[in-house]
């Protein structure tokens, strides 16, 4: 076994995973054996967050904080490029001596791609695309992509595909002298939701729908017609959600047979025990899940995302509750492998959390969705506004109680103290995260009701039908 100076970095992106669809951290519905074995062996964190999006393609900002180690605010067009005074992550790898290959989805712009690794292999650069004909590139250090792509292996599916392209190089990397990153961003499970087919047969009853499955969402979110929300007719019915949910499933345990295809190859290399894995999603899904489809909410099944790392330094069969964000990989990345991170970083490093189970970095959450939604939390407490066609609407859940957030408790009086200081902890978001300098942040708070605001006792004119008994 080649032993480098410093790890390689083998990092795993998947495109709209919840974060409660694998078996090992409690979902029996679903066949994850690869993605058990990464939790077996390393620490996933339960309540790993996205910030939020600032467009419809939530997938988009989210990546480029995620590459960047900035919150949901500081890209004024919503991660479509990248700033070029922030270094990315793999371009700030390299600057280290690491080679860098990215393969897979890239949504935050051509050149940006070519900041970021110095190679690359079955490159897709878009939000979405058919998984058996995904057009697809081959490298360019100039970044001069054009329209014309290629699919070689028309008969595969984008998740093989793109496994495929990981194996080849960490093969090419197992007589090398220099560490790797290996970024290996995939398409699955986000729709079009086809698979293999003895992946649908492991199905062979459908997924009971959710607890907090609802025919229709009560009042208007702002996001009730985009495009992820009319992937089902209104009113959702329950055969309706349990045929999409069977074949999200389907989808996620095709996306782990391919991860353990990269993993065997990684063993079979010899660089296993010298490699730190990661594997994270970039947003949730709703599925059915209070009568929505889409991630275009601030909803726990849209927000959050699984995360895992799994390696050496990393402990092994253990989760970590604390809040915390997909952005704080940054500089986890940093600290894990030795690197200075850079200055002005939004995220904070996860390895306090990692060497101490009690360590808190995030005290409260804080979520957005456009111009329209704006939610805190903390570990028990949750705050969701909605400004919506001159109406403000609130919600307010015990999710220590209500994890499927279904009780809305808004209106009761004996939560009054709570929701005045989640009322007041919402409103740090205006300057904690730049909100109040962005323009879906300026349209969201300039709309808001005065009375409304946190020092009001008096509840908010609320809605009826949330909960689902």
């Amino acid at each position: 076994m080649i032993l480098y100076m410093k790890p390689n970095l083998l990092f795993l992106f998947t495109d709209d995973q919840r974060y409660d669809t694998i078996r090992a951290l409690g979902n029996p519905h679903i066949h994850t054996p690869c993605m058990d074995a990464l939790c077996k062996g390393g620490t996933a964190f339960t309540h790993a967050h996205i910030q939020g999006g600032t467009c419809g393609a939530v997938c988009m900002p989210s990546r480029a904080m995620l590459h960047t180690g900035h919150s949901l605010m500081r890209f004024p067009d919503s991660g479509k490029q990248l700033p070029e005074d922030i270094p990315t992550i793999g371009e700030l790898l390299q600057q280290h001596g690491y080679q860098s290959h990215g393969c897979g989805k890239w949504h935050n712009g051509k050149k940006h791609f070519s900041r970021s690794f110095n190679h690359g292999s079955a490159i897709f650069f878009g939000g979405m695309s058919d998984h058996w004909n995904v057009p697809m590139h081959d490298y360019d250090p100039s970044a001069h992509y054009d329209d014309k792509t290629r699919t070689d292996k028309p008969e595969h599916h984008s998740s093989a595909i793109i496994a495929d392209a990981a194996i080849q190089f960490i093969q090419d990397q197992s007589s090398a002298n220099d560490p790797w990153f290996n970024y290996v961003s995939f398409l699955a499970p986000h729709d079009p939701r086809t698979m293999p087919q003895w992946f649908r047969d492991l199905y062979d009853k459908d997924i009971p729908v959710p607890d907090n499955f609802l025919p229709e969402h009560p009042f208007d979110t702002g996001a009730l017609h985009i495009r992820d929300e009319e992937l089902e007719d209104f009113p959702r019915t329950p055969n309706a959600i349990q045929k999409h949910l069977t074949e999200y499933y389907a989808m996620i345990s095709h996306l782990d047979y391919e991860i353990g295809r990269i993993i065997d190859a990684l063993d079979r290399s010899g660089q296993r025990e010298n490699t730190i894995i990661i594997l994270a999603g970039d947003n949730g899904l709703a599925v059915g899940s209070h009568g929505l489809m889409g991630k275009q909410n601030c909803y726990e099944h849209s927000m959050r995302v699984p995360l895992i790392m799994n390696g050496p330094g990393i402990p092994a069969s253990q989760t970590r509750d604390q809040l915390c964000y997909l952005f704080d990989l940054f500089p986890t990345c940093c600290d894990l492998l030795d690197i200075q991170k850079p200055q002005h970083l939004d995220g904070q490093s996860l390895i306090p959390c990692l060497d101490d189970e009690q360590h808190i970095n995030y005290t409260y959450i804080h979520t957005a969705y456009t111009n329209f939604q704006r939610a805190v939390r903390d570990q028990r407490w949750k705050l969701i506004r909605y400004q919506v066609n001159e109406k403000q609407t609130e919600q307010f859940f015990d999710l220590q109680n209500d994890p499927q957030e279904i009780h809305d408790l808004i209106n009761d009086p004996d939560h009054l103290p709570e929701i005045l200081r989640m009322r007041e902890r919402l409103e740090d978001w205006r300057h904690d995260w730049h909100d109040n300098e962005h323009h879906w942040g300026q349209t969201f708070w300039g709309s808001c009701n005065e009375q409304h605001h946190n020092k009001d006792p008096r509840p908010l004119q609320s809605h009826e039908g949330i909960s689902v008994q």
